[in-house]
């Protein structure tokens, strides 16, 4: 299982070096033409901003993982341990609860948006919309992979778990 889950982080990180790696192309080459030819790419800057919008989803379970995004301790720390796992497990359903409801109105409102289409790629927004539920629901998985190191210890950062 722990493979499996190595696998997945590996390919989700991947896929975002790769995403920003072709961000950052497009970009380039946009500034390079524009500054060499006095012309630029009238697509670019709709690529650069979809791609940030899929990067950042496809990061959020990252962050998860990891722990980065915000959070108040304080009161976790304070508890007794069996409050701390307590206290552990209501953050657990409560997140699970908010990612699937992000995905039910992530799908919702991606496909309102089917029959609109961008202004230079001429792409269904549909496909730049699905960015949020596919964000929540890799995040769901996330959560799932690290619910029962999170149950037993809480949140470790890796230079914690370093220092013993």
């Amino acid at each position: 299982m722990r493979r499996l889950e190595n696998a997945f982080v590996t390919l989700n990180g991947t896929v975002l070096v790769l995403g920003l790696m072709a961000m950052s192309v497009v970009l380039g080459w946009n500034v390079v033409g524009r500054y060499l030819t006095g012309n630029s790419l009238t697509w670019a800057d709709e690529v650069a901003r979809y791609s940030m919008i899929w990067l950042t989803f496809l990061g959020s379970g990252l962050a998860l993982r990891e722990g980065a995004h915000a959070a108040i301790t304080n009161a976790q720390e304070a508890l007794p341990s069996q409050g701390q796992r307590a206290l552990r497990a209501l953050i657990l359903l409560v997140l699970l609860g908010f990612f699937a409801f992000m995905v039910w109105v992530g799908i919702d409102y991606m496909n309102r948006m089917a029959v609109q289409r961008s202004a230079a790629l001429r792409i269904p927004m549909k496909w730049v919309y699905a960015a949020m539920p596919v964000g929540f629901a890799l995040m769901i998985v996330h959560l799932a992979l690290i619910a029962p190191r999170y149950l037993r210890a809480g949140l470790q950062h890796p230079e914690e778990t370093a220092l013993g």
